[in-house]
């Protein structure tokens, strides 16, 4: 279990984390009606760094348009958002990796199921770096729950409501006693796990679902793709039968909470013999580079 830090950013302030409460009868309470976002913060000689923190405001932004949440926008410019979190990591102060996570609550109560024109709250706070799924090969099974389709909870907003389907899901493969799920779409299609982008590679292709398969757009994933290509790898984006999954060469996922992590078992089936194959260990070592800015593509931000 991770560990929440001690100070917090809610509604307008800097308080302490057991101060920041919302109301019984809140959209966010009563509907699971706000979004959110996951980023990392690196602590290096004393140097703190955010990755890829525009993209990260940018995905709050798009989860409010698409749910219809129309006054975080106007309130909240890139240069506010940096600023806030800014403070509420010196204020935690911590010397280690972080994950910080920014959600918008809708915070208006009983308002009914609409949601334009509503208060909103943001809160931002801290909690222990530990990933959510094993670093050494995982063992998968197949989701009884389907994903849910872009036309029903859109996957590409990051709507706190809609992740009842990733418990679910992860609860039944936990119960099942595997370390995590894979989601398939309402055509059998591989979307992806609870809550991380999955990878095969195959003759030497790097393939992944399409955003277009009810996916999270990740923005680890985004990033895989970009080191994937500046390594000379042929990426395919597009559908994905589970049974690929079943004969590919290696499995991965990544996510924010899950780093870059190999699939050694799906379905009971070995994955590359259970070993860690060389395309996982060269996007694993890249993608850690990049968290700690050693890859020059902007992606970090000095806090």
């Amino acid at each position: 279990m991770a560990t929440p830090h001690d100070k917090v950013f809610f509604g307008d302030r800097i308080i302490d984390a057991q101060d920041a409460t919302l109301g019984v009868a809140t959209s966010a309470v009563l509907y699971g009606l706000s979004v959110y976002t996951v980023f990392p913060v690196q602590t290096t000689d004393g140097a703190r760094t955010a990755f890829r923190l525009r993209d990260h405001h940018q995905r709050l932004l798009e989860s409010c348009k698409i749910i219809g949440i129309d006054t975080f926008g106007p309130a909240w410019p890139f240069e506010r958002f940096v600023e806030v979190v800014r403070q509420v990591v010196a204020a935690n102060d911590p010397q280690h990796e972080v994950y910080v996570r920014a959600t918008v609550h809708v915070d208006e109560s009983i308002p009914g199921t609409r949601v334009r024109g509503l208060s909103t709250t943001v809160s931002i706070f801290l909690y222990d770096a530990v990933p959510i799924v094993p670093q050494d090969g995982m063992r998968l099974k197949t989701s009884v729950w389907r994903r849910i389709p872009d036309n029903a909870i859109p996957s590409r907003a990051k709507v706190n409501g809609a992740y009842v389907n990733s418990v679910l899901a992860k609860q039944d493969a936990i119960d099942s006693g595997f370390d995590d799920c894979i989601f398939l779409d309402i055509n059998g299609h591989v979307c992806e796990l609870s809550a991380a982008n999955i990878f095969l590679v195959r003759g030497g292709t790097l393939i992944t679902p399409d955003v277009t398969s009810d996916i999270l757009d990740g923005i680890n994933r985004r990033t895989i793709l970009t080191l994937a290509r500046e390594e000379g790898l042929e990426v395919q984006e597009r559908t994905v039968d589970l049974t690929e999954l079943y004969i590919a060469d290696e499995v991965f996922v990544c996510g924010t909470s899950a780093g870059v992590a190999p699939v050694h078992e799906i379905d009971g089936r070995a994955v590359a013999e259970r070993a860690t194959g060389p395309v996982t260990l060269m996007l694993r070592k890249r993608h850690l580079a990049a968290l700690t800015g050693d890859e020059v593509h902007g992606w970090v931000t000095t806090l």
